[in-house]
């Protein structure tokens, strides 16, 4: 399921979609998207397959990869340039969406990126929740998502449900130093190092999720991409947390949407960049 929002006044100057983190229905983003649309973006929004508004009874037996979350921002990106032929088009990427651009098969269309508390998962990174994610990704993940059919993270209170093989998949990227890099298919249709795109990483010093170490890990894989890295300390910026998901609530007067937003203007109205 894709919904757009159109600009509020006048015609779009660019073109915004949102790849969404796991467990994130594309709703979350709302606020966000029409702060955009404010500012003359046409902006898509975008729910991963058996996820979200899409997400069925049950996910015992549905047969999703990351494969196919990759196909619906690749789909996302192909309707974005069908609605707006020829403006610029921004990737914002979130968490895991921001993990994903390096895997996109038409990634042409894209000018520009913004990754938003993106990095790796690998629990090495994280030395603050190392005993929680050992349990997750050694037991908790493996052993309950076999037995269940799917990954019964609602019940947890961990992540949200998911199907087999992306916890299975996912669990197995957490293990390895090199995260989605040691899996020989990523590895092999991967595309990092040929991004050269201008890409802006927002991470934040109060993220327990995904900390400084995991971020600079993710983006090392982007080695040609024109990156401006900003680590955000909640209270620069005068927040008194943003964490993991915080950016997309902090609202139209908050200095950091407004930094973003103008950063955004810059390459929209530079038009192709990349």
């Amino acid at each position: 399921m894709q919904t757009w929002f159109e600009p509020k006044a006048g015609t779009a100057r660019a073109v915004v979609v949102f790849a969404p983190a796991m467990g994130v229905r594309q709703d979350y983003y709302a606020e966000f998207a029409n702060h955009l649309a404010d500012h003359q973006f046409l902006v898509g929004t975008v729910d991963y397959r058996a996820m979200g508004f899409n997400e069925p009874v049950s996910l015992r037996g549905q047969k999703v990869t990351f494969m196919d979350w990759q196909i619906d921002i690749e789909n996302l990106l192909d309707a974005a340039t069908q609605r707006a032929s020829g403006l610029p088009l921004i990737l914002c990427g979130h968490s895991l969406g921001g993990q994903l651009v390096g895997t996109l098969r038409n990634r042409r269309h894209i000018d520009a990126v913004l990754t938003v508390a993106s990095g790796t998962g690998y629990w090495g990174h994280n030395p603050k929740m190392r005993l929680q994610l050992l349990y997750l990704w050694y037991f908790a993940m493996p052993v309950l998502t076999r037995l269940c059919g799917y990954f019964p993270g609602r019940r947890l209170n961990k992540v949200g449900n998911l199907p087999r093989e992306i916890a299975l998949t996912w669990a197995r990227w957490c293990r390895d130093p090199r995260y989605l890099m040691g899996d020989p298919e990523v590895r092999e249709r991967s595309t990092f190092d040929q991004v050269t795109l201008p890409m802006l990483s927002l991470s934040f010093a109060d993220d327990d999720y995904i900390p400084k170490a995991a971020v600079e890990h993710l983006h090392g894989f982007y080695t040609n991409a024109r990156l401006e890295r900003r680590h955000v300390h909640p209270r620069e910026v005068g927040s008194q947390r943003i964490g993991h998901f915080g950016f997309f609530k902090l609202g139209g007067e908050h200095p950091l949407w407004q930094q973003t937003v103008a950063w955004l203007e810059t390459h929209a109205l530079g038009g192709k960049v990349g």
